[in-house]
């Protein structure tokens, strides 16, 4: 295989005229603004310093794989002449940088070093009155006295040309600064790029293992990108679609961490596999995916929807990741008909993911110990005479926390999983809000707060921070709310709710106790029976729903 090289003139011609074109398979932009810059650093300067080659998959009279344009790129009207299946992440920077495709930022050229000039990314934001901010990076003049201009004036070609001689005329630039623009042009547009290119004969397989091998630079492959892969050479589905799909289908799914990931260790799991990387890295689970993505579609609609009736509303109230993709796996293998079947697998998988939630099962090796479970579990389900034991529930090895160590849940902000369980267990009576009555749900609960039930500013001289910032003193509820408490005695705050919302005491108790908030205890301003009295109240629930009951 012999190393060749192209300009970026030469490049940007093919990506142009859609001769140059990138797998379906291949991920998004992955690159940071550092990342552009320093590419653009190394090709400006003098001497000029190497971006790295190129691979390449010759094309012939058919492509191996879909393929699409470059983003921003025009689309091919017919067969590429290359598809790019390493360096993309160079060549996506380097074609959107030059022709000013970035919303979200403008790159800017530096004119105080011509042999070294510095490459300036300006961040750009959408004021309220609709102005693309800062004004000063669309106003030629004003970029000039700030010695910068815009990279785009440098993309080889006509429209960087005209770019450039529309731009300088509005600034007024002088001859020695259109000089120095026309010579950053020229290096630019004349600066070499090796590319080494597999011939149209390889085989499809030899093209993706390549493809996998080499991507492991500065931006890695992470399992999902190598799964799309494999899908995709094994049936000529693309992933990317079926997840943009499966978010059309299950909207909620994505209140609960990254889809892609969860739909990768949900299939792993139907496949009788773990879901760990080297079994996505086996070649066969491309194929083993697309085999069971009903069922992972399926099963992830209806594990989103039990994990709500659960009052686990989002990826916020979620004490472990484990239970979105095995509740998810299990909920596959329900019949839905409602019959005796699904009542028996509903208090299996509520009785799993609260022991989840409670016990330690799943502080080390959560993938190796969650595949262990499902298995034990699955068996469980759809054999009624099964007699599996999970060890998820085994009360030997893996005990629930008795009532008085529940004060070890942490702020539930810290990501703690003992704390975020103790807040999801409090909204299981229907957390509803201390002033406006709302019952907490899956929308409303993006715009609570979590609030100290016992003001900081009250306590935190008196008891320990741990103690202070215990889940235990801890409620879900509407930010307007929690302003108007601020650090407020619990008694006073409660008064003035009940006013301010022509609320009764009756009223005001329910929506506290719906958080299993003890009312006389609060009101009482003793924070240590407080948090005892609390601490019980969570533990009796805790227990009825770790057996697989509703409290």
């Amino acid at each position: 295989m012999e190393a060749r090289t192209k300009t970026v003139e030469d490049w940007f011609a093919m990506i142009r005229e859609g001769l140059l074109t990138l797998p379906r398979f291949q991920r998004f932009e992955a690159w940071r603004p550092n990342q552009i810059e320093g590419v653009l650093e190394n090709i400006l300067r003098v001497p000029s310093l190497p971006i790295g080659a190129l691979l390449l998959l010759e094309v012939g009279d058919k492509e191996l794989f879909h393929s699409r344009p470059i983003s921003g790129a025009p689309s091919p009207k017919g067969l590429p002449q290359m598809n790019l299946l390493d360096g993309q992440q160079r060549m996506t920077a380097l074609w959107r940088s030059l022709i000013d495709d970035y919303d979200e930022f403008t790159v800017f050229v530096s004119l105080d070093n011509e042999d070294r000039p510095e490459i300036e990314i300006v961040k750009r934001y959408v004021s309220k009155s609709g102005k693309r901010m800062p004004l000063w990076a669309d106003n030629p003049a004003e970029c000039l006295e700030r010695r910068y201009f815009p990279v785009s004036l440098l993309c080889p070609g006509s429209k960087g040309e005209h770019a450039m001689d529309e731009w300088t005329e509005i600034a007024e630039t002088d001859k020695a600064t259109d000089k120095v623009i026309m010579r950053l042009r020229q290096r630019l547009a004349s600066y070499p790029i090796p590319f080494l290119s597999l011939p149209v004969t390889t085989e499809q397989e030899t093209a993706l293992d390549v493809f996998i091998k080499m991507n492991t630079s500065a931006s890695p492959l992470k399992d999902f990108d190598i799964v799309v892969a494999q899908l995709e050479g094994a049936v000529g589905d693309s992933l990317h679609d079926m997840i943009a799909e499966l978010n059309e289908m299950v909207p909620a799914a994505a209140d609960y961490g990254k889809v892609e990931d969860v739909a990768l260790a949900i299939g792993a799991l139907l496949n009788n596999k773990p879901p760990l990387k080297r079994t996505y890295l086996d070649p066969a689970f491309g194929s083993e995916l697309a085999n069971v993505w009903d069922q992972v579609v399926v099963g992830l609609k209806r594990g989103v929807a039990f994990l709500r009736d659960e009052a686990i509303f989002n990826e916020r109230l979620l004490p472990t990741e484990v239970i979105v993709y095995l509740t998810g796996a299990l909920w596959a293998h329900v019949p839905v008909d409602g019959a005796d079947q699904e009542g028996r697998a509903r208090t299996l998988i509520r009785k799993a993911i609260w022991r989840a939630s409670f016990t330690d099962r799943y502080l080390k090796t959560a993938t190796t110990r969650a595949f262990a479970d499902y298995k034990a579990i699955h068996d469980l389900i759809v054999k009624p005479t099964s007699i599996a034991e999970p060890d998820l529930f085994d009360e030997v090895q893996n005990p629930l926390p008795p009532a008085d160590e529940l004060i070890r849940g942490g702020w539930p902000s810290r990501k703690d999983r003992l704390g975020r369980a103790i807040v999801a267990v409090s909204l299981y009576g229907g957390g509803y809000d201390f002033a406006d009555g709302a019952k907490a749900n899956a929308e409303n609960v993006r715009l609570r707060e979590y609030h100290h039930v016992y003001p900081r500013s009250l306590i935190q001289d008196h008891f320990s921070d741990h103690e202070v910032n215990s889940a235990l003193n801890c409620a879900l509820i509407s930010w307007k709310t929690n302003r108007k408490i601020a650090a407020k005695n619990p008694k006073q705050y409660l008064e003035e709710r009940g006013q301010d919302a022509n609320a009764t005491e009756e009223q005001v108790r329910h929506r506290l106790e719906s958080h299993h908030v003890p009312y006389d205890e609060l009101v009482k301003s003793d924070f240590r029976d407080f948090i005892e009295t609390r601490a019980n109240l969570i533990h009796t629930s805790m227990l009825k729903l770790c057996e697989g009951s509703v409290p």
